[in-house]
């Protein structure tokens, strides 16, 4: 596997880290060095484990995730989102509210993040790849695009305040609806004339 092949799937897979991570520092509004430190390590951790654990548990977790990890995905980013929603509608001050970078609220974003990169390393498996390269660039892309993910929903947020922490919260659940129309739509059997019309060509 080629270089370029290599850096096309951690970008691929960090889309959804980097996205995150804007709505993470659209939530905070002024970050701090830690901040930015714990959300990129994290979300660069489990984005070098999970591929090292597809590949190592193959076909069969992928089978039993393939049904249902798209809702994970959603149930996960809509219980974020929906929760930051909630608290840009208090009457919270600004300090008192959930940091995404701490606790079970750090590890539910890193674990929506990263499902996808347990079955490209299943895929991987299955095309008997080495999956230490593509895993190790994909966690330093990840950590990468997150800072800068973070760094920018930061700025913006402090122009726009309550307002900024709505957009970050609606951005999560768009995320989880994306994720789960794709791979229902990508999941819908084929049409019994198209499958009939395909196997005549054959």
């Amino acid at each position: 596997m080629n270089w370029i092949t290599v850096l096309g799937i951690a970008l691929g897979l960090a889309m959804d880290a980097f996205a995150v991570s804007i709505a993470s520092g659209l939530k905070l509004s002024r970050i701090t060095p830690r901040h930015v430190f714990r959300l990129s390590f994290h979300f660069g951790l489990f984005q070098f484990l999970m591929p090292v654990i597809g590949w190592c548990i193959g076909s069969q977790m992928a089978a039993f995730i393939a049904g249902f990890d798209h809702w994970i995905d959603f149930g996960l980013l809509a219980l974020v989102g929906g929760r930051m929603l909630w608290e840009a509608g208090s009457e919270k001050e600004p300090e008192t509210k959930t940091d995404p970078t701490r606790g079970m609220l750090l590890v539910a974003l890193s674990l929506a993040t990263s499902i996808d990169a347990l079955a490209a390393g299943v895929s991987l498996a299955f095309l008997r790849q080495s999956i230490w390269i593509p895993s190790i660039t994909t966690g330093v892309v990840t950590a990468t695009m997150t800072g800068i993910g973070m760094v920018f929903g930061s700025r913006f947020g402090r122009r726009w305040g309550r307002w900024a922490e709505v957009i970050g919260g609606c951005v999560l659940i768009l995320i989880g609806l994306r994720i789960v129309i794709l791979d229902l739509t990508s999941s819908v059997p084929q049409p019994p004339d198209a499958r009939i019309s395909s196997s005549a060509q054959v």
